[in-house]
């Protein structure tokens, strides 16, 4: 059984990001970037399944520019049997990479599609969902807890009212929550192992997809300053500033 991971180039998680001055887009020169977080839950689910025998091969895909491969070695460090790098300077919207990820798994047949239910930084949430639709398998989102057995997947997920749990026929896409698992500490001999691995990389052209961005971004900027908060002498003062001043009631 063959499992596909796609993982995501990001700014760290623990970097503060900054928009250019021009209100382009966020400041990524001399930024520290790593995999995004959700993706690492996702490389890791699909290594404990190979650990389990119920993987037979892993392989972690990434798009974007060619330090990507970085992030790729990362997943081969954790448990990846191979990666594959598609490689483009173009700027990657969801439906892009949705598109992508098709023609990668109609080319590797992948039984099972694990992936991030999001990522950190522009939080679009529909990459895992597209990708379902245009293959037309079945779906099983933010999961926290995931099964296979015999060409079934039992996925628990998180939902408003708590949690559901979810039949899956394989083949079948499954995007991750942050309760799922705990992604492992990457260590040196495995980083050593993982430089010897294959890395294959490709063009858009040659998987025929169109990667051209359908949405435009007009202007990045930061969120406004919140002001200091004041204190009020009793419930009344409250009921004035909230009608008067905020103007919320």
């Amino acid at each position: 059984m063959k499992v596909l991971v796609p993982v995501k180039r990001v700014v760290d998680y623990n970097v503060k990001v900054r928009v250019k001055s021009d209100g382009s887009g966020v400041d990524i020169a001399n930024v520290k970037m790593s995999m995004n977080p959700f993706d690492e839950i996702a490389i890791e689910e699909a290594t404990r399944l190979k650990e389990k025998g119920v993987v037979t091969e892993v392989i972690a895909v990434s798009c974007g520019v060619l330090q990507c491969q970085e992030t790729l070695r990362t997943a081969m460090a954790i448990g990846a049997d191979r990666a594959i790098l598609v490689e483009t300077l173009e700027e990657l919207q969801p439906l892009a990479v949705a598109k992508l990820l098709k023609a990668l798994v109609d080319k590797e047949q992948p039984q099972l599609v694990i992936l991030g239910k999001q990522a950190i930084d522009d939080d679009c949430n529909q990459t895992g969902q597209m990708l379902a639709a245009l293959l037309g398998w079945p779906q099983a989102t933010f999961a926290s807890k995931v099964e296979v057995e015999g060409g079934v997947a039992k996925v628990t997920r998180e939902v408003d009212g708590g949690s559901e749990t979810l039949s899956l026929t394989l083949p079948a896409v499954i995007t991750t929550d942050l309760r799922l698992n705990e992604p492992r500490y990457v260590t040196l001999p495995n980083i050593m192992k993982a430089k010897k691995k294959q890395l294959e990389n490709l063009k858009p052209e040659e998987l025929g997809v169109d990667v051209k961005p359908r949405i435009k971004t007009l202007k990045v900027s930061e969120p406004p300053k919140r002001s200091a908060g004041v204190k009020v002498a009793d419930v009344a003062a409250l009921v004035d500033k909230l009608k008067n001043e905020a103007k919320v009631i």
